[in-house]
């Protein structure tokens, strides 16, 4: 393909997405992960300022083991979680449920999980609210892990309420 040829599908692509509004130019946007996170904050901070309601994302940055670990805020405390999108649900180690007022030995471990440790037992809770990186969710369904968790886990019951999380070189983006 000639690079006049290149230039005019990008130019179309542009003009196309334009029209479709500006968080559109954004995803197609080739600018780096950095540049388009500051800019959608920027957005996000004017929209604020003109009195509506609104989150500036926070990026959680990557760590040397190549995962995202956030402390989250669980019932009012503090949580470290490793960012699992491959988790069905949040999973809480026993320890952790134990700060977060649960009494884990009171609680009925019905439900069976596989785990890269094989097949374990877990108990459902529902938790008030996780908030991570500034992005709060309201009653979100977690599970207890009988035994074998070492970290507590940020799954999908609470990823997957969120209105959008991006990773790139620059951290995970999460939008509520």
């Amino acid at each position: 393909m000639s690079d006049v040829l290149k230039l005019g599908v990008l130019a179309a692509t542009v003009a196309a997405a334009s029209a479709a509004g500006a968080a559109a130019v954004l995803a197609l946007s080739p600018q780096p992960f950095e540049l388009r996170a500051a800019r959608a904050a920027s957005a996000l901070r004017t929209t604020h300022a003109a009195g509506a309601s609104a989150h500036v994302p926070q990026a959680i940055p990557k760590s040397g083991d190549g995962h995202y670990w956030a402390d989250g805020e669980v019932n009012g405390r503090t949580v470290r979680f490793l960012v699992d999108t491959g988790a069905t649900a949040v999973a809480l180690t026993p320890q952790d449920a134990q700060r977060l007022g649960v009494d884990p030995a009171a609680l009925r471990y019905g439900y069976r999980v596989v785990t890269a440790g094989g097949q374990i037992r877990a108990a459902s809770v529902k938790l008030a609210s996780i908030t991570v990186a500034g992005a709060r969710v309201d009653n979100v369904d977690a599970l207890v892990i009988e035994k074998g968790l070492d970290t507590s886990l940020l799954g999908m019951t609470y990823l997957g309420r969120l209105s959008r999380f991006e990773a790139g070189r620059g951290g995970l983006v999460l939008q509520p």
